[in-house]
């Protein structure tokens, strides 16, 4: 069975006003994501603030003495902190991404497998 012209132009004005729905979504979420602020830390040495677009806007020195530890270790301190804030953002944006497949539903498996 052949689809007619107007059948056919149905199915991508569907199509068209799906992508421009995930479109939005995605700035929506872009914009959210990049409004929010994180805070990592290495408990009880350091803490870092941090935007949603990975600017780093506060750093608090917990640990007096860690000033005058080996560069190295300073260096692992900093590392680590920095690191758990750019994974919290990166959890809140797969959180936030994770419903927007945009996919039919019998593409979404064939897509996971």
């Amino acid at each position: 069975m052949n689809k007619s012209a107007s059948e056919n132009n149905l199915g991508l004005n569907e199509i068209m006003k799906r992508a421009q729905e995930m479109q939005k979504k995605l700035q929506d979420i872009q914009k959210q994501v990049s409004e929010m602020t994180v805070v990592g830390r290495v408990p009880g040495k350091i803490e870092f603030t941090v935007t949603g677009q990975h600017y780093i806007k506060k750093v608090m020195i917990l640990d007096p003495n860690l000033l005058r530890e080996d560069n190295a270790v300073i260096g692992d301190i900093l590392a680590a902190a920095i690191n758990d804030a750019t994974n919290k953002i990166e959890k809140h944006l797969k959180e936030k991404m994770g419903g927007l497949s945009g996919l039919p539903s019998g593409l979404e498996e064939t897509e996971k497998q």
